[in-house]
């Protein structure tokens, strides 16, 4: 609804007596907000506005601000909350889950189709058709979107998740949202962050997250599993076992398989101290087969500490605190019997691939051009040689534009380069087996910044993954199992169609491991490893 400009009609501050009316109209709309919120979410004294406007379409919006953000708005007579009134009540409404890269379309308009909901382990929400209700994104409690259920949760569960879900009237980023402070979703954990929808995508049940279709042409967004129960709403979500063996016990397997690969063929005594979290990131993920993901919470230890434990009881390494809550090996026994039986398997690609659900596909870096971009006040310079205003050379092409226009011309200093720093900045990017993307102005780097949170809280956070054919959900998820904590993937602020991933902690190191080792991208298109831990600390 707010997906172009809307036109005002009036902008005029509340009368008292419509002021308790709206207040007793929310209490009515939305009855689990207690009256102290009520009264929070419409102040009895502070500025409250109200606003005429005519949709794009020409829908007659009624729409309530207060501190400068609209906090509802009125439809034919139903209200409505906004996004930023669902940041602060983020479980107002039944929120139903999707992708981040899903944002984008409902942006620019369009609804949510079902293919593109995530089933979380607690199923869908319960609502009938025409309930209002929330949109948010996996890994993130914050609403992004509110709308109105196209169907019943029954409806939709027996369309096989096909079909339009929910009909969109308000989203993150829409010219609504614009119309106030335009800051960011929260970070809001999901509920139970041990059984994350995140965690069900790195199982790779839910499908390829670039297949997942807005218009529904898709058949579905998810990979039943023919063992589940009947529910609909807990297949595909996960099972307990594979080939008759529990999932616990193949993934107790799968980690002692890595952790004695690692000390096999990968740590060596020089390497010793040895940071129990660069084991895991560095060495135990890489030794993971192809076509398998290791994930200790899925393990019966839960937690690597309580794992090397295990393996300290069996003489087979020595694990002490040399610094305050960090852990490091210290002691490796290579004529152990379990490392000197271990036969390492063969070579294995899963290290230099991107994730994407449960298919797995090589990354391979693109190759990057610095161009130039022909502005007006140059045109008539290279117009001779063919090239009009905005086509875009590489430097050796301009210099032997110029070289030969000064030939003709008889002019001096053909090698004059002051030319190219009055050309406009352009770039070119190819992958493998594709077209060159041709684009103007500065390349941007992948950006890596550490932010500090509340207590003393860290978070890594980076940018402009996609610029590099990086998935920014895939590198999430990689993420998470590697440093073993949560990640969050949200719009970048301030970035048009563009997404950020934010991890717990500095994990600059993994990431420098995984950008600059696994996925070959030259170092001067990465800013921020300068900002790496140093040994020993976090």
């Amino acid at each position: 609804m707010f997906a172009k400009a809307f036109r005002v009609k009036s902008n005029t501050a509340i009368k008292g007596s419509d002021r308790r009316k709206l207040r007793a109209d929310v209490t009515v709309a939305f009855p689990t907000l207690g009256t102290d919120q009520v009264s929070e979410l419409i102040p009895g004294k502070e500025e409250l506005n109200v606003v005429k406007l005519y949709a794009h379409k020409g829908d007659a919006v009624t729409v309530y601000t207060s501190g400068g953000n609209p906090i509802l708005f009125e439809l034919e007579k139903n209200l409505y909350p906004t996004v930023y009134t669902l940041w602060s009540h983020p479980d107002l409404l039944p929120a139903f889950i999707t992708w981040p890269l899903v944002l984008e379309k409902l942006v620019g308009g369009a609804d949510l189709m079902l293919p593109g909901v995530v089933v979380p382990p607690t199923g869908l929400p319960q609502v009938q058709q025409g309930d209002l209700c929330a949109i948010a994104l996996v890994g993130n409690r914050a609403p992004v979107a509110v709308g109105v259920a196209a169907m019943s949760t029954a409806q939709m569960l027996a369309s096989g998740l096909k079909g339009k879900g929910i009909s969109v009237l308000h989203t993150y980023q829409d010219h609504l949202w614009r119309s106030g402070d335009k800051s960011s979703p929260p970070a809001i954990a999901p509920l139970d962050p041990t059984d994350s929808c995140e965690e069900k995508a790195d199982l790779g049940l839910h499908g390829n997250l670039r297949s997942l279709s807005l218009e529904g042409e898709e058949e579905n967004g998810q990979v039943p599993n023919p063992e589940a129960s009947d529910d609909p709403n807990s297949r595909a979500l996960s099972q307990d076992s594979v080939d008759g063996k529990p999932l616990q016990e193949q993934m107790d397997e799968l980690l002692e398989q890595c952790f004695l690969h690692a000390l096999k063929s990968r740590v060596k005594k020089a390497d010793l101290p040895l940071l129990t979290s660069t084991l895991l990131g560095s060495h135990m993920f890489s030794c993971c087969p192809e076509g398998q993901q290791l994930d200790i919470k899925k393990s019966s230890y839960k937690k690597l500490s309580k794992f090397l434990q295990h393996m300290q009881q069996e003489q087979i390494v020595q694990v002490k605190e040399l610094s305050k809550g960090v852990e490091s090996i210290v002691a490796v026994d290579w004529r152990h019997p379990r490392i000197t039986s271990f036969i390492v398997p063969e070579p294995s690609l899963a290290s230099q691939t991107v994730q994407e659900g449960s298919r797995e596909k090589p990354y391979l870096p693109p190759d990057i051009k610095s161009l130039y971009c022909v502005p007006a006040n140059m045109t008539q310079l290279f117009l001779e040689s063919g090239h009009k205003k905005g086509s875009t050379l590489e430097g050796s092409e301009v210099r032997r534009i110029i070289t030969d226009y000064a030939k003709r011309n008889n002019l001096v200093d053909a090698d004059n380069r002051k030319c190219l720093k009055n050309l406009q900045p352009a770039y070119q990017v190819t992958f493998p087996g594709q077209e060159p993307i041709i684009k103007k102005g500065k390349l941007c780097p992948i950006d890596i910044t550490l932010v500090l949170k509340t207590y003393n809280k860290k978070v890594t956070v980076v940018r402009n993954l996609e610029t590099y054919g990086l998935d920014p959900c895939s590198v999430a998820a990689i993420l998470q199992q590697r440093c073993q904590a949560s990640t969050i993937v949200s719009p970048a602020p301030g970035a048009k169609d563009s997404l950020q991933v934010q991890v717990q902690g500095n994990q600059i190191h993994h990431l420098g491991q995984l950008l600059l080792e696994e996925y070959r991208l030259p170092g001067k298109y990465i800013q921020g490893l300068e900002k790496a831990p140093k040994p020993g600390k976090k």
